[in-house]
């Protein structure tokens, strides 16, 4: 199957796509882009997410042949002018970053929620998060990390663009 997306703003094609294959299986393997992470292969820890026409979805759930025609943005995506975001960034100083398998899932989650809730309450935060996994930091750096992105975007333009 040959597939035919947008992905981190650029064209892409691949072809001899399994019809099987997860989205999380074409972006990884044949197009490059390791930063999502393939842990649970079922939905459940988040570290796969990706954006799919600016929807929040595991790559594992998704199949390879949906993406075709679709705008996909990766971890990868998040990077203006090759500088980190705003939200990477923050993960990165609030030490939110352990062994970073987690990390790509818990960036694209908290990209979305601060573009849909500029000032989040702890609650949303947990809510937003709650679909992804950490075995390493407990949690408590990873919502200063949310924390910090919020206040600092806030103090520039008011979104996570």
């Amino acid at each position: 199957m040959k597939i035919t997306c947008r992905v981190n703003g650029r064209s892409r094609t691949v072809d001899g796509v399994w019809e099987g294959e997860s989205l999380l299986t074409v972006l990884r393997d044949r197009m490059e882009l390791p930063g999502s992470k393939n842990a649970c292969e079922q939905g459940e820890c988040g570290s796969c997410s990706v954006y799919m026409d600016g929807k929040l979805v595991c790559g594992c759930l998704v199949l390879g042949g949906q993406a075709n025609g679709r705008e996909i943005v990766t971890v990868e995506g998040l990077l203006e002018g090759g500088a980190l975001h705003p939200v990477q960034e923050a993960f990165v100083e609030a030490g939110a970053v352990q062994c970073g398998f987690c990390t790509p899932g818990l960036i694209v989650a908290t990209h979305d929620l601060l573009a849909r809730v500029s000032e989040p309450s702890l609650t949303e935060i947990r809510e937003a998060l709650a679909g992804n996994i950490c075995r390493c930091t407990g949690y408590a750096k990873i919502i200063d990390a949310v924390e910090l992105a919020a206040r600092r975007m806030v103090a520039t333009d008011g979104s996570a663009r």
